[in-house]
């Protein structure tokens, strides 16, 4: 499963690099008013057709109309987000990634992060721990069993992980009554690369106060989870996955 994964997350962001690099890029406006583009769109089309020989039920951002009474019934999915941060994609800062996990009852099992723009590739799991995988240009000589293991550094410092694109006062307050008299620094980065931060060690906390939606944070959470992290709604229970609404509550990332 973990190959398959790996593969289509790469091909999928070899792809939306030729949009990336494009002078031309269309782009639409969802009812959410969120962006969506082209590249979007060739990377659902990659990762779905290739999940399809699995047998497992899929879930991705841009195939999202699929009724609860049908998704209840599912023990275990796939969870897809085709390009998280589209609207860092738009911008050419880089920031964008390539989301895939498998959900077994309500709990991710299984992440894989690709950042095409960067050559990186994450991936967690309780198989093969948290991984990180650099100047990944294709997936046919990729050994799971190589990498980085993560954490990479256990950071003594009070380095706080934030949003990019989507900062507000609440999460502010929030910050500092967590942290209390403490010095903390911010360091605000675009996608699920926030989560990837908390797993190898480079941030210490990760609190998310706005909106998410479950493919957002599915894979980041198994990353961050198998890499010693603590992924938790703010009042201390577990973030769950496959919910009537798919928008996450307000949640927190901690190293443990």
């Amino acid at each position: 499963m973990i190959n398959i994964a790996i593969k289509l997350a790469i091909s999928a962001g070899l792809k939306t690099l030729e949009f990336y690099n494009s002078d031309n890029l269309s782009i639409e406006y969802k009812q959410d008013s969120s962006p969506l583009t082209e590249a979007d769109k060739a990377s659902n089309k990659i990762i779905t057709d290739g999940l399809k020989s699995t047998r497992i039920p899929i879930l991705s951002e841009e195939g999202k109309e699929i009724p609860f009474d049908i998704r209840k019934e599912w023990e275990q999915f796939w969870l897809i987000d085709p390009i998280d941060g589209t609207k860092e994609f738009i911008k050419k800062n880089g920031e964008f990634t390539i989301n895939i996990a498998l959900i077994e009852k309500g709990t991710p099992v299984m992440g894989i992060i690709y950042v095409p723009v960067k050559k990186t590739l994450y991936i967690g799991s309780k198989d093969t721990g948290s991984r990180k995988f650099e100047n990944i240009t294709d997936w046919y000589n990729i050994d799971i069993t190589n990498g980085t293991p993560l954490p990479i550094k256990n950071e003594e410092r009070n380095i706080v992980v934030g949003s990019r694109s989507h900062k507000n006062e609440e999460t502010s307050q929030f910050i500092k009554n967590y942290l209390k008299d403490k010095e903390y620094e911010i360091v605000s980065v675009g996608s699920s690369l926030k989560f990837c931060l908390m797993a190898e060690g480079n941030a210490t906390f990760y609190p998310r106060l706005g909106p998410t939606m479950e493919w957002d944070t599915g894979a980041g959470h198994a990353i961050a989870k198998y890499a010693g992290c603590t992924v938790v709604k703010t009042d201390g229970n577990n973030l769950i996955y496959n919910k009537e609404n798919l928008l996450n509550p307000h949640f927190v990332v901690t190293r443990e």
